[in-house]
């Protein structure tokens, strides 16, 4: 089955897992800017990066034929710095209009401090300045469900914002129904040891019937896997869902939410 995954950092992986990935059903992929592995200490460490994610990227993932897309910022695990912070909001524009770009992401909480909620809101304004989609971030482990609160009470308090234009990811049992309640998009990211597991998540889906709902591998520098989406195709048919069903969330679902962005010219394949 062809499949899309939503939120997959390919910075972090070899082009072997592209080749992987194409042979498991990947037709297109999009990948939120997040953490180096590091904290970057100047704007021009964050350009060369988006010039990473707007060229070279795309580039890697054609010789497989997956088309990539990327989202623009800087991850709430550095926002503590909030002066390099709004450097790097000012720069953003001179990305925005590159032909990958589906919105502003993966912005979010990581401590819940204060100056992770201020750029988050400043991130907030460029989305809307540039009518731009937005891609969250959530907190792990025990600041999950404060800060998952803490974020969506800062994009309802704001009457701008497009809630079907904001996907809200690494959901979990406990915020699932609070983000879809509120009129967001829910994206479930599979780990191996963290957030969601490919069984978890099908708990999640046969509770909410799949609507608004993605799930994605993120397979970033940590232990994580670039396949768990197809894992989770496995285990919903296991379960006996239906093909549809399946489908809906892995394929259905991302094209419906990226076809909001002007950007996203992926062809829906029959």
């Amino acid at each position: 089955m062809d499949y899309i995954d939503p939120h997959i950092h390919m910075v972090s992986r070899t082009t072997d897992d592209y080749a992987t990935l194409a042979r498991m059903g990947c037709v297109a992929m999009s990948e939120p800017a997040f953490w180096a592995g590091y904290d970057r200490g100047s704007v021009d460490g964050f350009r060369d990066y988006f010039h990473q994610l707007t060229d070279t990227e795309p580039k890697r993932a054609a010789q497989y034929g997956i088309q990539h897309f990327t989202w623009l910022c800087i991850n709430a695990k550095e926002a503590e710095n909030v002066s390099l912070s709004r450097d790097v909001i000012a720069m953003i524009p001179e990305f925005i209009d590159k032909p990958n770009v589906l919105g502003i992401g993966e912005i979010g909480l990581n401590k819940n401090t204060k100056n992770e909620a201020t750029v988050f809101l400043e991130h907030m304004e460029l989305a809307i300045k540039f009518q731009q989609q937005i891609l969250i971030h959530t907190p792990h482990l025990e600041d999950k469900y404060q800060g998952t609160r803490m974020i969506l009470d800062m994009l309802s308090d704001d009457s701008r914002i497009d809630r079907s234009r904001v996907l809200v990811d690494h959901v979990e049992e406990h915020t699932i129904t609070e983000v879809l309640d509120r009129g967001f998009w829910a994206g479930m990211t599979l780990y191996p040891i963290t957030k969601c597991t490919p069984e978890r998540a099908v708990d999640m889906i046969e509770k909410t019937g799949g609507e608004r709902l993605l799930a994605n591998s993120a397979g970033d520098w940590g232990p994580s896997k670039p396949t768990a989406v197809p894992d989770l195709i496995f285990e919903m048919r296991r379960r006996g869902l239906s093909e549809t069903l399946i489908r809906k969330v892995v394929y259905d679902n991302p094209m419906e939410f990226f076809s909001q962005s002007k950007n996203f010219t992926f062809t829906l394949r029959s």
